[in-house]
C-alpha cells in the first residue's frame, strides 16, 4: 500500500514538471521575434519636455556679453564663454549641488563669489548648502570659505573696487530657530567673517542691495519665516527693512515714515544704480500694498504699488532690481515678469519668462540682462526686444552625459560595451556613442556614457570612437528620419 501511494505521487510529479515545461515553451513561442527580457524593455528613456533644472541665481562679467555663470537649484554651477550656446560644469567637486547665490567682483572678474543652498524657499524639502565658495581663477577652481551652517544663501553683493569684500544674505535653514542667519561681512576674501546684522533666531536674510557709487551704504530685506513638511509660516514682528551707512558695521532698523506695520513677510531691496537718493523696497504684507519708494535715502517712504501679483507666492519669488540706465526702470520676478517704465507706480505683465527667480544687469549696458526661472534662462542684448532662450540641462545626471546645450560631463571607466545590436565592445581608451535619429526635428542628440545602456530608441546607430578620459560636451547636429 505505501509503495503504491510512493508510486501515485512520483507519476503526479512528474506529470505536473511536464505540464509546467510546456507551458514554458509555449510562453517562449508566443513571445514575437526580437523582443527583449524585462531587463531590457523596461528601460527609462528620455521622451521630454526639454526645460531642465530651476536656475536660481545667475551672474554676468560688465561689459563682456560673452561670460555667465548661472547657479542651478540642484545641479552646482554652469560657465558660458560664448554668450550661453555652451554651458559647462565648472562646480562638479564641490561637495554640495544648490546654489542660492553667484557674484562677479565688479574691480575683477576672475574673482567669483558663489553662496550655497537655495533661498527660494516655499517647502523644507528643498536643498540646503554648506556655505560659501570663493573663486580665483574665474571658476577653475574654488575655495570653501566658510558659513556652513547658514543653510540657505540668497544673495551676494561685493565691493565695486575691493574684490576682497563681499556682503552674504544669509537666510538660514528655515526649520527652526538658529544663530546662524542675517548679513555677513568679510574683508579678507572669507578668511574671517563677521555676523554684522541680525534680527533674531527666527529670521534671516532675504534682500541685499548695495549702492555701486558709495559701497558705505547698504539696504537690507529682513524676514521672519519657519517651514515645515505642513506649510510655510511667513512673516512676523522680526520682518523689516535695515539700513547702513557705514559699510555695514552699525545698522538702523527702518520703521514708520511710510513704510509698512508689522507684522510684514519676505522683503526685497534696490537701490537704483543712476540715483543714489533711489530705494525700492518689495515686501509681502496682508493688505498695505506691494511696492514702496524712497526718493530721499530712507528717511522717507511711499507706497507706490499696490498689484498683488509683485508679491504673490511671496516665498518662492519676492525679486525687483532697476535698471543701470534708468532709475524709473524697475523689474520684478515672480510667477510672470512685470517692468514698470515710471519708478514702479504701474507695473505690466511682458512676456520674458515664467516663474522667474534672479535677475542681472549689466552695470555698463542696460540694454543686457538675463532673467532666470524653473525651466532655464533668458539672455537678450536687446533690452528685452528679443532673447537667446536656454531649455537645457542643468543637473545632476550620473548615468547619461548630455549633448544638449547644456551638457554633463562624466568620468569613463577603461572598457564600455554598448548594450545595442551588432555594437562591438570597445576597445580600452574608447567609448560608445549612441546617435539617436529622431522622428522630428531639433531633439536632442545624447552621448551614451561608459557602463550605461545604449538610447532606447527604435533605430539607434551606434558606433565606436576614440575618447579621452573625461568626456567631453559638445553640441552635436540632429537628424531628422
Amino acid at each position: 500500500m505505501r509503495a503504491t501511494s510512493v508510486c501515485r505521487l512520483a507519476i503526479k510529479t512528474g506529470l505536473l514538471l511536464a505540464a509546467l515545461a510546456g507551458c514554458a515553451v509555449l510562453a517562449g513561442a508566443q513571445r514575437p521575434p526580437g523582443a527583449r527580457g524585462d531587463e531590457e524593455t523596461f528601460r527609462f528613456r528620455f521622451v521630454g519636455p526639454r526645460a531642465g533644472n530651476r536656475v536660481a541665481s545667475i551672474a554676468g562679467v560688465p561689459g563682456d556679453p560673452s561670460t555667465y555663470y548661472a547657479g542651478a537649484a540642484s545641479g552646482g554651477v554652469w560657465k558660458t564663454t560664448d554668450g550661453g550656446n555652451r554651458w559647462e560644469p565648472i562646480f562638479d567637486k564641490e561637495q554640495v549641488a544648490a546654489i542660492g547665490a553667484i557674484a562677479v567682483a565688479p574691480s575683477d572678474p576672475s574673482v567669483i563669489w558663489v553662496g550655497t543652498g537655495e533661498a527660494w524657499a516655499i517647502r523644507d524639502s528643498d536643498v540646503m548648502g554648506n556655505g560659501v565658495y570663493v573663486s580665483t581663477d574665474s571658476g577653475k577652481s574654488w575655495t570653501h570659505a566658510g558659513l556652513e551652517d547658514t543653510g540657505r544663501i540668497g544673495r551676494i553683493v561685493v565691493h565695486p573696487s575691493n574684490p576682497d569684500i563681499a556682503f552674504v544674505c544669509a537666510l538660514g535653514r528655515t526649520t527652526g530657530p538658529q544663530q546662524e542667519r542675517g548679513v555677513y561681512r568679510t574683508t579678507d576674501r572669507g578668511q574671517h567673517w563677521e555676523r554684522v546684522l541680525f534680527a533674531d533666531a527666527n529670521t534671516g536674510c532675504s534682500g541685499l542691495a548695495m549702492d555701486p557709487r558709495n559701497p558705505r551704504i547698504l539696504l537690507a530685506g529682513m524676514w521672519q519665516v519657519e517651514m515645515h513638511t505642513y506649510g510655510e509660516l511667513s512673516g512676523g514682528p522680526g520682518s523689516a527693512v535695515y539700513l547702513s551707512k557705514d559699510g555695514g558695521t552699525k545698522w538702523t532698523k527702518l520703521e514708520g515714515h511710510g513704510l509698512p506695520k508689522p507684522p510684514l513677510g519676505k522683503i526685497d531691496v534696490a537701490i537704483a544704480p543712476t540715483n543714489s537718493d533711489r530705494y525700492f523696497a518689495l515686501i509681502q504684507t496682508k493688505d498695505q500694498g506691494a511696492l514702496w519708494r524712497s526718493d530721499n535715502a530712507g528717511d522717507a517712504w511711499q507706497v507706490v504699488n499696490y498689484q498683488r501679483q509683485l508679491i504673490g507666492r511671496a516665498g518662492y519669488y519676492i525679486r525687483i532690481a532697476v535698471s543701470t540706465g534708468n532709475d524709473n526702470e524697475v523689474y520684478v520676478a515672480n510667477s510672470s515678469f512685470l517692468e514698470s517704465l515710471d519708478g514702479g507706480e504701474i507695473f505690466k505683465e511682458v512676456p520674458w519668462g515664467g516663474d522667474n527667480h534672479d535677475i542681472w544687469i549689466d552695470p555698463q549696458n542696460a540694454d543686457r540682462f538675463v532673467i532666470t526661472d524653473d525651466g532655464g534662462l533668458n539672455i537678450t542684448a536687446v533690452h528685452g526686444r528679443g532673447f537667446h532662450t536656454l531649455r537645457a540641462e542643468l543637473r545632476d545626471e550620473p548615468s547619461i552625459a548630455s549633448n544638449s546645450r547644456l551638457g554633463r560631463c562624466i568620468t569613463l571607466p577603461s572598457t564600455t560595451r554598448c548594450r545595442t545590436t551588432s555594437t562591438p565592445t570597445c576597445r580600452t581608451g574608447q567609448t560608445c556613442a549612441a546617435r539617436v535619429l529622431p522622428r522630428r526635428l531639433n531633439m536632442a542628440a545624447w552621448w551614451i556614457p561608459a557602463g550605461s545602456a545604449a538610447w532606447a530608441d527604435a533605430n539607434p546607430v551606434s558606433r565606436c570612437r576614440i575618447r579621452p578620459t573625461q568626456a567631453s560636451c559638445g553640441r552635436v547636429a540632429t537628424e531628422t528620419k
